[in-house]
């Protein structure tokens, strides 16, 4: 219990500086009175043009998530190439190499089904 005492002093020291952030930028910031014209969206200096919120098609979304799916693959990727040669040396490869290879079919799978569903046109 006594090894946690810093790492509990440190969170506590934390919550208290950032509520101790908040409250002197509200005392000591700017005051803005609010305008209809500083809520409005900002197009590139135009005056908008249709709704403001506008519905965006699911196939964007699918796109995001299949671009953060296939991130993560390579996320999960890079440090096993990087140890790797360690698990060799500990007589561990053929484990390691299976354990990356299931890794790797799901995600392939997940692509072939991805391309055949046309998911990404």
């Amino acid at each position: 219990m006594s090894q946690l005492i810093p790492v509990f002093a440190l969170a506590g020291f934390v919550i208290i500086f950032g509520i101790a952030l908040v409250i002197v930028a509200g005392l000591f910031g700017p005051k803005t009175k609010y305008s209809k014209m500083k809520s409005m969206s900002y197009e590139c200096g135009l005056v908008g043009e249709g709704p403001e919120t506008t519905k965006i098609p699911v196939k964007f979304y699918l796109t995001a998530i299949l671009f953060i799916l296939f991130d993560i693959e390579i996320i999960f990727m890079y440090p096993w190439a990087i140890s790797f040669s360690e698990f060799i040396k500990e007589g561990q490869g053929l484990t390691v190499l299976l354990a990356m290879g299931f890794f790797l079919f799901v995600f392939i799978f997940g692509l072939v089904w991805e391309i055949k569903s046309r998911a990404l046109e």
